[in-house]
This record gives structure tokens, C-alpha cells and sequence, in this order.
């Protein structure tokens, strides 16, 4: 049940900061491929939308608590992304995910300047051997690892008694509906 609601948290937060962050592109709701079209257009840049996810993010979090921590690399990874696409017209998107920004669940290895600590403060810090094999794939496909989502602590495997959703680096998450 637990892991349900973290992965339904992270679906939601996920959809909520997809179909919103394109506002500016005049969509509704917005697929990967619409996201891609919308950059061949030029009528969004990667850049843009990691901007308009970070104010989401700043505005929604503080109630909801489904980020544990932003890439501080998204922006220059957002830009790189935008330079390829400019520098390789036609030719772009190399991969449906090229200058996509997803956010993973803090408990999968990242090896950059996010943190992997599972919500927990013992691991804040900690230094992991390489990056998952997950984001090895996401980075190769050109995704932009915006950052870290909250989950039970532990994967709420620290006790069956803790509230789900609730992680000591995240706080109680919750479900917006």
C-alpha cells in the first residue's frame, strides 16, 4: 500500500508539473511527443520548462512535499539540451526523451550533486559508486534529471507503524485530490 501511494504521489506530481509546465505552449495536457513538437516548433525550449517546473515546484511543495531535493545541474543540462537542438536542426529529438526533465524517486542512485539517501538524514551526503542502470538509460536518451521525488523513508521499509508518504528529508507527502 505504501509503495502504491508513493508511486501514485510521484505519477501525480509527475502529471501535474507535465500538463502545466506547457501552459506557456498553449497546451492542456501534454504528452512527451507533444512536449518534443512544441520544442521543433520553438515555441518552448528545455530551458523553459525546467524554469516553469522549478516554479511549480516552488509553489505546489511546500503543501505537497513531493521533492526532496532539485538538481542543481537541471538549468545547464535544460541549456545543453537547448544548444543541440539548435545546433542539429532536423535532426532533433535524437530520442523521445531528449531535453525531457523527469524527477526520480530519491532512493535510485544518482551520481552527481543530488543526493541518494531513501528520505532518510543517515544518508545525507553519502557518495554512491556510479549512477543506476535506469539513469545511465534516462541520461543517454538525453533526459534531464530535474531532481529528487519523496518517498517513505526507507521505501517504508523503516517500520510497518510510520505513516506512508512520510520521510524524515521530505516530510508527510500528500495527495493533492
Amino acid at each position: 500500500m505504501a509503495s502504491f501511494i508513493t508511486l501514485s504521489l510521484l505519477f501525480l506530481l509527475l502529471l501535474l508539473l507535465t500538463t502545466t509546465a506547457v501552459a506557456a505552449a498553449n497546451f492542456e495536457e501534454a504528452t512527451i511527443s507533444q512536449i518534443q513538437s512544441a520544442f521543433a516548433k520553438k515555441q518552448l525550449t528545455s530551458r523553459e520548462l525546467v524554469l516553469f517546473y522549478l516554479a511549480q515546484i516552488r509553489s505546489l511543495n511546500p503543501q505537497l512535499h513531493g521533492v526532496i531535493e532539485i538538481n542543481p545541474d537541471a538549468l545547464s543540462a535544460a541549456t545543453k539540451a537547448d544548444d543541440l537542438r539548435h545546433r542539429y536542426p532536423g535532426h532533433h529529438p535524437l530520442t523521445p526523451l531528449d531535453g525531457i526533465s523527469v524527477l526520480l524517486k530519491d532512493n535510485i542512485a544518482t551520481r552527481d550533486r543530488l543526493n541518494t539517501t531513501a528520505g532518510s538524514f543517515a544518508l545525507l551526503g553519502s557518495v554512491v559508486p556510479r549512477d543506476a542502470t535506469v539513469v545511465r538509460r534516462l541520461r543517454r536518451a538525453g533526459a534531464i534529471i530535474l531532481g529528487k521525488a519523496s518517498l517513505s523513508e526507507w521505501a517504508h521499509f523503516r517500520s510497518i507503524n510510520a505513516p506512508s508518504g512520510w520521510s524524515a528529508r521530505g516530510g508527510q507527502g500528500r495527495n493533492p485530490y
